[in-house]
Formats: structure tokens, C-alpha cells, sequence
């Protein structure tokens, strides 16, 4: 058998923030999650069942094991529109704690035997899941941040997730408090006055490939609107800063991003 615990196992054993539009959340768990996992995997392309195959099976494993497990606030897979690797499928999860993110692992378990009591039908289950992904993954975990621009509503369609990681520099003549002030002076004059952004999630590198990640998460509707979100950000930037205020910000980044889209799927 390929995986007993979903695809990142070794990871538990140790993210938005999002549902992309929602957050399936416990009425006593805090309104922001802290922390939220970011599994890359791959399609594999050998196997050829159909898209609607593969919706089931995670729909069903959704409804019986990820919903109701405590540890976790939300999830929501992310696929490949323009990135690097065409094979690209992301499964974001989000939790209350760092803690909860090692507790999630074990309590998936436990459901699992729940919802397929016979040892031979849940193997047989969590195999045909695993058949969907190639054997590699990589997992991420990041850290929220203040100034998330939530929608008020969960959408019924696919949206467009716009992904830009940003480097951080970290200047001796700065500090935490500035960074802070300086970031929500652009969030909440630029990206919350933008109609085109339909939600903002930034985000911290907290364990992975580069303690420097600065990751913002921008939702819109379709890929038409990326160049608006851009005109629409410049022209509402022009105003939100002054021009020494934007020279105190530039020293928080090294000048290098990049750039990933994809596309959130509704099971």
C-alpha cells in the first residue's frame, strides 16, 4: 500500500488560512488558523481514470475523514495553469495550532477505521486514492499573517489563484513593527480597495525550502482578470504610499519574485 495517511504522511509526522473562499472551521477554534501545510504532488499519468473518478474518491475521503477531524479548519486542492510543470496538483490544509498539524496525522487515522472498518477496503480505498499521484511530493508550511481579505461569501465556481512568492532581505535599520505598518498601508488602501481581488491571503515561510518566502495568495475569478488586478493595483498604488514610504518598504525585499497560477477545484 502506497500511503496509510493521506499523501503527506512523513509531514504529519512533524497552509489561505484557506479554504480558498471558505474556512470549514470549529465554532471554538480561533477565526484566523495559524499555520497551513502546502503538499506538492504530481498527476500520474499512467493512470486513466477520469477527472470526475478522481473528485469522487477525494470528495468521499473529505466527507468521511478531513471534515471531521478537529485539527483541521479547511482544505482545498489547486491545480496547474501557468506554472513550470503541467502536472502540478497542490492540497492546501489549514489548522488552529502548530500543534494540531502533528495531532491531524494521527486523528486521520483513527477516521479512516471509522469510515472503512475492514482493513482490506480501506487499504483498497487509500490505494486507488494514491493511484491519482505520482510517489514524489514536497510540503510546505506557512504561517498567517494579519491583513487577509476574506470573501464574504463562498463562491460556486472555480476561481483563479494567483501565487507571488517575494524574497525577504532583512536590513539592520529595520524591524518588525515598520515591515507590519508599512505591509497593511498597502493591504488595506491597495488590495481590499481592489474589486477585482475577490480574497488576500499573505503568509510567512515557516518550515520548508526558504526561510525568506513571503506568500501572497490573491483569488479571482478568471485568468481575464489578472492584467485588471494589476492596472487596478498600480493606480491604487500611486496614492496608498508616500514616495519615502515606498523606499522604506523596497528594503524589506531583495527585488526577486516569482510568479505561479493556478486553479482552486471544487469537489
Amino acid at each position: 500500500m502506497k500511503t496509510t495517511n493521506r499523501f503527506f504522511t512523513a509531514l504529519v509526522a512533524l497552509l489561505l488560512l484557506f479554504n480558498f473562499q471558505s474556512i470549514e472551521a470549529q465554532d471554538d477554534a480561533p477565526k484566523r488558523p495559524e499555520y497551513f501545510t502546502m503538499t506538492t504532488m504530481y498527476w500520474n499519468l499512467d493512470n486513466d481514470a477520469t477527472n470526475e473518478e478522481w473528485k469522487a474518491i477525494e470528495k468521499e475521503y473529505k466527507e468521511k475523514v478531513t471534515k471531521k477531524n478537529e485539527h483541521i479548519m479547511g482544505s482545498s486542492f489547486i491545480t496547474h495553469l501557468l506554472t513550470d510543470n503541467s502536472r502540478e496538483v497542490i492540497y492546501v490544509q489549514t489548522y488552529p495550532t502548530w500543534e494540531d498539524i502533528d495531532k491531524a496525522g494521527a486523528r486521520n487515522s483513527e477516521l479512516e477505521k471509522e469510515a472503512w472498518p475492514e482493513e482490506d477496503a480501506r487499504n483498497a480505498f487509500l490505494d486507488k486514492q494514491a493511484a491519482f499521484y505520482s510517489d514524489y511530493h514536497s510540503d510546505e508550511i506557512f504561517a498567517t499573517m494579519s491583513g487577509a481579505k476574506i470573501p464574504a461569501e463562498e463562491s460556486d465556481k472555480n476561481m483563479v489563484v494567483y501565487i507571488r512568492k517575494n524574497k525577504m532581505a532583512y536590513p539592520e535599520d529595520g524591524s518588525n513593527k515598520e515591515f507590519d505598518e508599512l505591509r497593511m498601508k498597502q493591504v488595506e488602501n491597495v488590495y481590499k480597495k481592489n474589486d477585482v481581488i475577490k480574497a488576500y491571503y499573505p503568509s510567512v515561510h515557516a518550515w520548508g525550502n526558504d526561510r525568506r518566502d513571503f506568500m501572497e495568495v490573491f483569488i479571482i475569478e478568471s485568468l481575464d482578470d489578472l492584467g485588471k488586478m494589476f492596472d487596478k493595483n498600480s493606480e491604487l498604488g500611486q496614492d496608498a504610499m508616500t514616495e519615502e514610504e515606498g523606499k522604506a518598504m523596497s528594503k524589506y525585499f531583495k527585488g526577486v519574485h516569482s510568479d505561479y497560477v493556478y486553479t482552486n477545484l471544487k469537489l
